[in-house]
């Protein structure tokens, strides 16, 4: 070992190692460890080179500066301390420990006994100290340079599409492009996949303006995955919050992930990033010894008050992040600065986000983490999305966010469900979901598209298997089918799973489409699930986060005429909405009274005899059919062009419904803009015109535009 290396006092921020052209600043925060040691590795990893001791502690951050050493190198760190997991301490200078703030990581994780910071072979088992060395077989960080003004100017040129007119798409860079034969081998699955002009094409196609990742931040497989053979396909279990993962970097190089964000850019399409700020995969009491619980247990995660050996589990994954620390707060914080400065990201989706925002009494939504991002001057302006729930105490926090945030609705999903699954007495609750639930955001000054809308994401049943099956199918899993959503409020039309059945196909191509036009014809923002357009299934698997396989990977080479014509009423229904304002609203819309600035924008509800429905209506158990009037009046004479009213009309119901279409001076009769009956949505006459009679199939949905006079 060569401890020739010249190692002077350097600099306590910024965290983590910054290069220079004459050397490196390393600063890594402990505010318990009583000696920090950085050690120094060979190109290969395999070897260590160097240990130097950090000479310098400020502020409770050990930070040293070693000459001449350059970019490229690799490293990681032995913190010493007290090893007393009952007071919270879990130091073990045995094992190296991975840098929090490594742009960059190294090496491929592989599970062994040397990953755990207690004898795991000792029957007190995280009480005795393992003393047997890891560092060989640990991944290391990697020193790299930091990134020019001029790239980070360039890879920020974003679309900063308004939040009303968002359309954002849910996909995994691996399952995207892994199946695609139009990319490169070696891009598929990676950055550079996705960065494809091609592939670009058909997301802009689409219609949609927002590429929602599943985590990309560096993360590693569970064990207990391994073990029987699987994957952590979803990426949640994150290690790294600063390092694109290496399983989807074609080239090694961080850059690649800024390539693909520069390229989405050049096609206006936003990137916004699914991100895991409230566990890591070190997991509980009983997990590996890799990086935060090595560094200082005690202050990076959430420990129980009687017994500070034991972890607050309210993520379900074994730990709890403690961003109610300054420190770790920062870390998070940088982490997401660095994504959305240096990345050119355009927004993030918390994971389980109800963690962010716990304090001492619960949740606040004036916690420090709110309040940070609120005066960030970069981080505020980008799209903020919560997961507003964890399995914590209080955790379902649905409409309880900070003004500036969206909030996946999962009463939207289930609600959307159940009405076109045709259950009794949804219809109220439909009516609320698809007006944007104002009932949830407009009480504290919020707008429609503070509701994320979603019909499927990737954790549940794809759109084509919710219309065929009725339970889940997570044999594969290996869980006994234990594990995934036991309320999915699926249906699958007469046949469980696949089917000759033409009606029972036909049928399924339909309920789809009048899902998805529900979404896209509601306020609020809509969220689509990738694949979904193509008819994508996971064979009846509803929580496929452990298959790396063709559960999940888009099959483009096989798509069917009928999931042809889905992809193009898709585009269409993008079109439709992205062309009629009312369908992107800012505000709330309300009573027929409301007049904002000589305009009348008002909602109206009707019965099938196109009357406006009574409160008697509503309660009416058995009513599966409902029309929608939204329109948008002006006042003003010359205004005349910018009159609008739209009418949705639904038939949940199983038989056909003669529909009376409402009258009004001011109209002549109605155009049939969209039909769910109909393969790719369009109706063959576009401007024919309607006057009193839509007669409405079972399961259909139209939506209508008044012809004024």
């Amino acid at each position: 070992m060569n401890n020739n290396w010249n190692i002077q006092e350097g600099l306590a921020w910024p965290l983590g190692a910054t290069w220079y052209p004459h050397g490196v600043n390393f600063a890594l925060f402990s505010a318990h460890a009583e000696a920090v040691e950085l050690c120094l590795y060979s190109d290969d990893g395999l070897n260590e080179i160097a240990r130097l001791r950090l000479p310098e502690c400020t502020d409770q951050v050990w930070h040293g500066y070693v000459e001449g050493l350059p970019a490229g190198t690799l490293y990681g760190y032995r913190v010493y301390g007290p090893y007393e997991p009952q007071r919270g301490h879990r130091f073990n200078p045995n094992k190296l420990l991975l840098d929090p703030y490594a742009k960059k990581i190294a090496g491929v994780f592989r599970w062994s006994n040397q990953m755990y910071g207690y004898d795991i072979e000792n029957p007190h088992k995280d009480l005795i100290m393992d003393t047997r060395d890891n560092g060989r077989d640990m991944l290391k960080a990697v020193v790299v340079e930091p990134t020019s003004s001029q790239v980070i100017e360039e890879v920020n040129q974003s679309p900063n599409v308004p939040w009303n007119k968002t359309i954002i798409y849910e996909t995994h860079v691996k399952g995207f492009t892994q199946l695609n034969l139009g990319i490169p081998a070696n891009e598929r699955g990676t950055f550079a996949g996705l960065a494809q002009p091609q592939v670009l094409e058909y997301i802009k196609k689409l219609g949609v303006t927002s590429i929602e990742l599943l985590p990309v931040h560096a993360f590693i497989d569970e064990y207990f995955l391994v073990s029987q053979g699987l994957t952590n396909y979803w990426g949640y279990n994150s290690l790294g919050f600063f390092a694109p993962h290496s399983g989807y970097n074609s080239s090694g190089d961080p850059a690649e992930f800024r390539r693909f964000v520069k390229a989405a850019h050049e096609f206006d399409l936003e990137v916004i990033l699914d991100v895991v700020y409230n566990h890591t995969a070190e997991g509980g009491h009983g997990g590996p010894t890799l990086s935060f619980r090595g560094i200082d247990n005690a202050t990076y995660y959430c420990l129980q008050s009687q017994d500070a050996r034991y972890y607050v589990n309210d993520t379900g994954c074994g730990n709890t992040l403690n961003v109610k620390n300054p420190r770790v707060l920062q870390m998070v914080c940088d982490s997401l600065r660095y994504w959305a400065n240096d990345m050119g990201v355009d927004g993030f989706r918390f994971d389980l986000a109800t963690v962010m925002g716990r304090e001492a009494q619960g949740f606040f939504q004036g916690s420090g983490f709110f309040d940070v991002l609120k005066q960030d001057p970069i981080l505020s302006r980008k799209k903020l999305i919560a997961e507003p729930w964890d399995i914590g105490p209080g955790g379902y926090q649905l409409g309880k966010y900070p003004t500036g945030w969206a909030e996946w609705n999962d009463k939207y999903r289930d609600t959307c469900r159940r009405f076109w699954r045709g259950d009794h007495g949804v219809l109220p609750e439909f009516a609320r979901r698809i007006h944007g639930s104002s009932d949830l955001f407009e009480h504290s000054g919020r707008a429609p598209y503070s509701s994320i809308n979603f019909i499927c994401s990737h954790d549940g049943f794809t759109l084509q298997d919710l219309v065929s099956f009725n339970n889940r199918h997570n044999e594969a899993n290996q869980e006994e089918n234990r594990d995934g959503h036991h309320s999915n409020f699926s249906h699958n039309h007469g046949v469980e799973g696949p089917t000759d059945d033409g009606d029972v196909q036909a049928l399924r191509q339909r309920q789809k489409r009048n899902l998805l036009a529900t979404l896209f014809l509601s306020q609020g923002t809509p969220m689509l699930l990738a694949g979904d357009e193509l008819g994508r299934t996971q064979k009846g698997n509803n929580n496929a986060y452990c298959q790396d396989n063709d559960y999940n990977w888009i099959n483009w080479q096989d798509i069917a005429d009928d999931d042809q014509a889905l992809q193009e009423f898709v585009s269409y229904l993008t079109w439709l909405r992205n062309t009629r304002p009312l369908l992107q609203s800012k505000t709330y819309i309300h009573k027929p009274e409301e007049v904002e600035g000589d305009v009348i924008r008002a909602v109206r509800w009707i019965n099938e005899d196109g009357e406006e429905m009574q409160d008697s209506q509503w309660r009416e158990q058995h009513v599966r059919a409902l029309g929608w009037i939204v329109e948008h009046i002006p006042q003003k004479t010359g205004l005349e062009n910018q009159r609008e009213r739209l009418l949705v009309l639904f038939n949940a119901g199983d038989e056909q419904v003669n529909f009376h279409l409402p009258q009004y001076d001011d109209v002549s009769g109605w155009h049939n803009l969209l039909d769910t009956t109909i393969g790719n949505g369009k109706p063959a006459d576009l401007s024919g015109i309607l006057h009193k009679l839509v007669k409405l199939p079972k399961k259909s949905l139209r939506l209508l535009a008044a012809v004024f006079e």
